[in-house]
């Protein structure tokens, strides 16, 4: 089912909430600029294997409002909180994919890891997300003049596997959803700030995923997180790109069902 959680006066968030009868709870935050429904082909197969799958837009994206406002790592993180609060969870596996990862990592350091037994990574923009400033600036550029072409063009470099036509239409149309500022402010923001600092709070176990032909997020700032964050664990995923939980989704939710337990 779905729903809406006030996080601030005149901001509300979406969320997917499936099984709410399950028995352990998995929060997912998807990628920039996506929004919960990347993770189809987890709440295909996950909710019947008995568990709770709660899938979140940020603010500026999928179905969440979209304020002109608020797009830092820590307010981000801070809607998260909010929300976790309404729904009194706890005890529960958090997931990030992306630029949803690093929001986790700040969530985990500013929140001292509220409610979390377990995290979970997967080709995360972090320590950094634009390591190149240049590179960021010319997507901030397209971004504001030629959205849909900017879309485009990430989704090329997205995925390691053939995708079919429909499957990047569909991509296209998630990015489509959120809204050009704020498609633009997270632009700002993976330029601008970095996780580096929230590294060393984090201590519930970590598994990190990451495709060794990750263009997006190199695999060497897997490697990082994994030096970085004690009780973390790497797997690399062979055959995909950025997308690891579509590209390998038979392996991704066998190995999150082993690692939640």
């Amino acid at each position: 089912m779905g729903y809406y959680v006030n996080v601030e006066p005149g901001v509300n968030l979406y969320v997917e909430d499936l099984n709410p009868e399950g028995s352990k709870t998995i929060v997912f935050l998807h990628g920039w600029p996506l929004s919960h429904k990347q993770f189809e082909y987890q709440f295909n197969v996950l909710p019947a294997k008995g568990y709770r799958c709660i899938g979140i837009d940020w603010r500026g994206f999928g179905n969440s409002d979209k304020p002109f406002h608020g797009y830092t790592l820590d307010r981000l993180a801070d809607d998260i909180r909010n929300l976790i609060g309404a729904l009194q969870l706890n005890n529960f596996i958090l997931v990030g994919h992306s630029t949803g990862g690093a929001i986790v990592i700040r969530y985990m350091a500013r929140f001292k890891g509220y409610g979390v037994s377990k995290l979970v990574l997967i080709d995360a923009a972090a320590p950094v997300g634009f390591a190149d400033k240049e590179a960021a600036n010319q997507m901030l550029n397209e971004t504001l003049k030629d959205r849909p072409k900017m879309i485009r063009g990430l989704i090329d470099s997205f995925f390691f596997q053939y995708i079919t036509d429909p499957l990047s239409d569909w991509f296209f149309q998630l990015g489509l959803q959120a809204g050009g500022w704020s498609t633009a402010a997270v632009i700002v923001m993976l330029r601008d700030e970095n996780v580096y600092g929230d590294l060393p709070q984090i201590s519930v176990p970590t598994l990190i995923v990451h495709g060794i032909h990750d263009q997006v997020i190199p695999f060497a700032q897997a490697e990082e997180l994994n030096q970085n964050i004690r009780n973390s664990q790497l797997v690399p995923f062979q055959y995909s790109g950025h997308g690891a939980f579509w590209e390998e989704r038979d392996r991704f939710n066998h190995l999150l069902r082993q690692f939640i337990g």
